[in-house]
């Protein structure tokens, strides 16, 4: 912690680049939970539900690989900045928003704010090297994966208490503000962004050359094993992720009888066990700390989604 500390102190690009980072994200979070919120809300279906998050969740499987190897050959300052202006941009439907009828908007926007973010994230990881000399880039790493869980715990409190007192609007403009304060941040960065230079040529060519990058990528990924294993183990945790993250706000209001302050805390807690994991993941191998985490993981789960059997007083805590 001191060594990351020492690093932030002394590489003022790094520290807006991360705090970029953090912002725009933590906008992402506050803006899924009140979204996915509303949607049930206004609705009252979980297949609304579903689909907001197939809709947030889809552009990671349909962009992740291509929009990497875009990330790899673009400016990566200007690749961020671009992006959190066009997450602001896409945030404007959201305002024509008044009840179920318009509930298509939502999935809409939520599909162009997760598929824009797939072009952030490849561009700041790429950009943490340019920032610190090799001897200090695991710490900045380090400090670079946290802001995922940071992001998630304060976006996810956020988003439960201004979807609870301000409604759409205030989640929109919270996470409109976030933004454009990261694009900010970003402009400052004195360090380049650029990548080496690319051969040019017609675009179709250049295309070609991206086609034959993604397929490198692919061919890799599919011939390692260890490759192979984390591939299928983040298949299935996903699947099962999606499922419980549809559940949750009406678990969270019929069930708990909670509120949307209630859902953002609750997800938010689990970014204090990311942090928690992150911090004391090098006593382990990474092998059993993938696995010793997915069966703890589990477990928490169940115990999550079941006590309430055990609380029965005049039928089930669930309607239906």
């Amino acid at each position: 912690m001191r060594a990351t500390w020492r690093i932030l102190a002394g590489r003022r690009d790094l520290r807006l680049v991360l705090s970029a980072g953090i912002i725009s994200m933590t906008g992402d979070w506050i803006l899924t939970i009140g979204l996915i919120y509303t949607v049930y809300a206004a609705t009252g279906s979980t297949v609304a539900s579903a689909l907001a998050m197939a809709s947030a969740f889809a552009p990671q499987v349909l962009l992740g690989a291509v929009a990497g190897v875009f990330a790899d050959r673009w400016d990566r300052k200007r690749t961020m900045i671009a992006a959190d202006l066009l997450l602001t941009a896409g945030l404007l439907p959201l305002l024509l928003v008044r009840g179920a009828a318009q509930v298509w908007i939502v999935f809409a926007v939520m599909f162009w704010e997760g598929a824009v973010q797939q072009f952030f994230s490849p561009a700041q990881q790429a950009m943490v090297p340019r920032l610190v000399p090799d001897d200090e880039l695991v710490t900045a790493n380090a400090a670079s994966g946290q802001v995922a869980n940071v992001s998630r715990l304060a976006g996810s409190a956020l988003g439960g208490l201004l979807a609870a007192f301000g409604g759409l609007l205030a989640v929109t403009l919270a996470d409109a503000a976030s933004f454009l304060a990261s694009a900010a941040l970003l402009a400052k960065v004195r360090t380049s962004g650029r990548t080496a230079s690319r051969p040019g040529g017609p675009v179709r060519a250049r295309l070609g050359q991206v086609g034959a990058d993604l397929r490198d990528g692919l061919r890799l990924a599919t011939r390692h094993r260890m490759l192979r294993v984390l591939m299928i183990f983040a298949l299935v945790t996903s699947v099962g992720e999606g499922a419980m993250s549809t559940l949750f706000t009406p678990f969270v209001e019929h069930v708990l009888h909670g509120t949307p302050q209630d859902l953002g805390l609750i997800i938010a807690a689990q970014a204090v066990g990311g942090m928690v994991a992150a911090a004391s993941g090098h006593r382990l191998r990474a092998g059993r700390m993938m696995c010793y985490g997915a069966v703890v993981f589990g477990l928490v789960d169940l115990a999550i989604f079941l006590y309430p059997l055990g609380t029965w007083r005049s039928g089930p805590p669930w309607p239906g």
